[in-house]
């Protein structure tokens, strides 16, 4: 019984004197915040137009005998688009051209009789009253010339009407009225042109990030038209366009009902990817922010409707800080507020670390 005593005594002691093990502090990545000038990306929702749209009317009316553009192509400045029935223009014409050349002819008389009377006068062979009616004759012969020349010219145009050209080169659309329609003059569309290249591209930012553009001195000299922002476009098939755009205007008028603001670019657009009526979006770039600070997004934890990052204190202790994280830039948040310049962000090693809690610090990975 001593002996059982004696075994647990001893073991007793060997317990006691055994050292207890701890924990070593976990291992987290950190980035230090490096504030920087950043480009910023501006995306909108746009909407392609022609930069010229053109109706196309036929001055004068009839019956159209012939349509020989296909609807959709390209069509050149002065191209035949449509032929109206020119029977009785022809008809108008040459009748203005059997009066012009009567009106040359008594013109022709009246000279030659004028000339003769005043051989005449000056031999006293004839009055002074069959002179001064010789120069009236004269006067209302020339005078007749010039009316048949307005009425012919009037004639002729109205002929050449009766044939319709296109008046700009672009693509035409399609065609409102067929062979066979009788069309009333100007107050018909025949169909319209759109010019395709170079094109435009309208989107709308709100009122609040243009007054916020234009408080910065910086970015009120840039959003300029003709400036030097850059434009970029993608389609709705998610491919980009070759092309960059320029900003070429900006509508001085708010909408009243969307609280926006139309800005539009243009581009060059020779292969015609761009088409009027597209849905594309709109990239604005060569805006820069300066002292802006990035951190990677999986160091930013939400929750609650909170946004907060682990910040290494002096020490190495872990402290929360409550962020406000607005946009993403690539793989990582921009921080409005709750980071300065030197504090260490928790990049990664979150999921082992409280609030309080020592820790032991390795540099985070790019």
């Amino acid at each position: 019984m001593k002996q059982g005593f004696m075994v647990m005594a001893l073991l007793l002691g060997a317990c006691k004197s055994t050292p207890q093990f701890t924990l070593p502090p976990p291992e987290v990545a950190v980035m230090t915040v490096e504030p920087k000038t950043l480009d910023q990306v501006y995306e909108f929702s746009g909407v392609v137009e022609a930069s010229k749209r053109v109706q196309v009317r036929s001055q004068v009316g009839g019956v159209i005998m012939e349509r020989p553009f296909r609807e959709g192509q390209a069509v050149e400045a002065g191209q035949v688009l449509y032929r109206i029935d020119p029977t009785n223009y022809d008809a108008d014409l040459r009748a203005a051209q059997g009066r012009f050349a009567e009106a040359e002819a008594r013109q022709t008389n009246a000279a030659a009789r004028l000339q003769r009377f005043t051989a005449l006068l000056r031999d006293n062979a004839i009055s002074k009253q069959d002179y001064d009616n010789a120069v009236a004759e004269a006067g209302q012969a020339s005078a007749g010339v010039d009316a048949a020349r307005g009425a012919l010219d009037r004639a002729r145009k109205a002929f050449n009407d009766a044939t319709v050209r296109a008046e700009i080169g672009g693509r035409v659309g399609e065609a409102l009225l067929e062979v066979g329609a009788r069309i009333r003059g100007p107050e018909d569309v025949l169909t319209a042109i759109d010019v395709m290249d170079p094109i435009y591209v309208t989107f709308s930012p709100s009122s609040q990030q243009l007054l916020a553009w234009r408080a910065n001195p910086e970015s009120s000299r840039k959003l300029q038209p003709g400036g030097p922002l850059r434009i970029e476009v993608t389609l709705p098939n998610g491919e980009p366009v070759p092309a960059v755009g320029q900003l070429g205007f900006i509508d001085p008028v708010l909408n009243p009902a969307t609280g926006t603001q139309a800005l539009r670019a243009v581009f060059h657009n020779p292969q015609h990817l761009l088409v009027p009526g597209q849905f594309v979006r709109v990239r604005l770039l060569g805006f820069t922010r300066d002292s802006s600070i990035l951190v990677p997004q999986r160091a930013v934890v939400q929750a609650l409707g909170r946004q907060s990052v682990y910040v290494v204190a002096p020490g190495d202790t872990v402290k929360v800080h409550d962020v406000t994280a607005s946009s993403w830039e690539g793989n990582n948040w921009l921080i409005e507020s709750g980071l300065a310049a030197g504090d260490r962000v928790v990049v990664d090693g979150l999921q082992k670390i409280g609030p309080g809690m020592k820790v032991r610090v390795a540099a985070a990975r790019p």
